[in-house]
């Protein structure tokens, strides 16, 4: 059924790889606002200076006055290259999952014995134990695809080759290239918002005004 495969495709499968997402979840996707300008003081309330290794890279904009954003300061522990891979990740997930919490609330779920529930939540309970095995298997060969592409000099995470690119519709020109990772952190981040607050909604009736006390 749907729904619990886009709640969990794509997420990295080591446990390194897990305590970055985390972090990097927690901060707010505080190393997505890359380069431009340092100088200003970091604080809890303040744009933050920026350390060396985020220099340059895609992701700062309009939303943060087109300054570095990371009022927590976790751009000091952890790695740029870490703290990459742990927002796409995180933001890929994300967007699977928001298509995959209301598509069978809207076009209702496919013919199944097991998840016949429309509820994300109960159809990760309802879901066959063999369907997580399977799922399991399948994001640890999408994850081996990547790291042996990484080996070749690929990369899932923009500034080179893509790794995977089976539509063609990586520009091969630097501007482009840059724009295109722009449109993904943009959604990637609009896509967590969106799933902090189908949760919230969710377990806290009400705590959303725009989705409604009856939202599943």
């Amino acid at each position: 059924s749907f729904p619990p495969a886009f709640h969990a495709a794509h997420q990295p499968v080591t446990m390194k790889s897990f305590a970055v997402a985390l972090a990097a979840a927690l901060a707010g996707s505080a190393h997505g606002f890359a380069p431009a300008s340092s100088g200003s003081k970091a604080s809890s309330l303040q744009m933050s200076s920026m350390p060396a290794d985020y220099e340059g890279m895609v992701g700062i904009d309009v939303e943060t006055g087109n300054k570095f954003f990371d009022p927590c300061g976790f751009s000091n522990y952890i790695p740029a290259k870490w703290a990459r891979e742990a927002e796409l990740a995180n933001g890929r997930s994300a967007m699977l999952a928001s298509v995959g919490w209301l598509w069978p609330q809207i076009f209702g779920t496919f013919d199944s014995t097991d998840v016949t529930t429309t509820d994300p939540i109960k159809a990760f309970s309802e879901a066959d134990p063999q369907w997580w095995a399977q799922f399991i298997i399948f994001c640890g060969t999408i994850e081996a695809y990547k790291y042996r592409k990484g080996l070749e000099g690929k990369s899932s995470t923009g500034g080179g080759e893509p790794a995977v690119d089976w539509m063609r519709s990586y520009p091969a020109d630097e501007e482009g290239r840059r724009a295109m990772e722009l449109k993904e952190l943009k959604n990637g981040r609009l896509a967590m918002i969106a799933v902090a607050s189908y949760f919230s909604a969710h377990f806290i009736p009400g705590s959303v005004p725009s989705l409604g006390y009856d939202f599943v």
